[in-house]
């Protein structure tokens, strides 16, 4: 499971009409928005690419000027880094190595 956090910037006047649709689209939640067009949603999907097209879909919307990626987490990689972890006693990431 793959969840991103997406800022979505519209015009202030469009901004309730934005929220609406986001709502009623089924392919994300809406958790804030401010009266200058900010709004803050989050998609989710079983892998990247499928969140990639939820993102394409809010970005193709009526009177959406932007929508970017804030945050994405990673449920599978999370997994794999814990079990890499787990598995190797004295584990260290290349990048960490001194």
């Amino acid at each position: 499971m793959n969840v991103s956090s997406v800022v979505v910037k519209t015009s202030a006047d469009r901004v309730h009409h934005v929220v609406g649709a986001l709502r009623s689209s089924g392919i994300c939640e809406v958790h804030f928005q401010d009266d200058t067009g900010r709004i803050v949603i989050t998609i989710e999907g079983k892998d990247i690419e499928e969140e990639m097209q939820k993102l394409k879909q809010v970005q193709a919307m009526p009177d959406v000027i932007a929508a970017d990626l804030a945050y994405a987490y990673s449920e599978d990689e999370l997994t794999d880094a814990m079990e890499r972890i787990m598995t190797k006693s004295n584990f260290v990431p290349d990048r960490l190595k001194g």
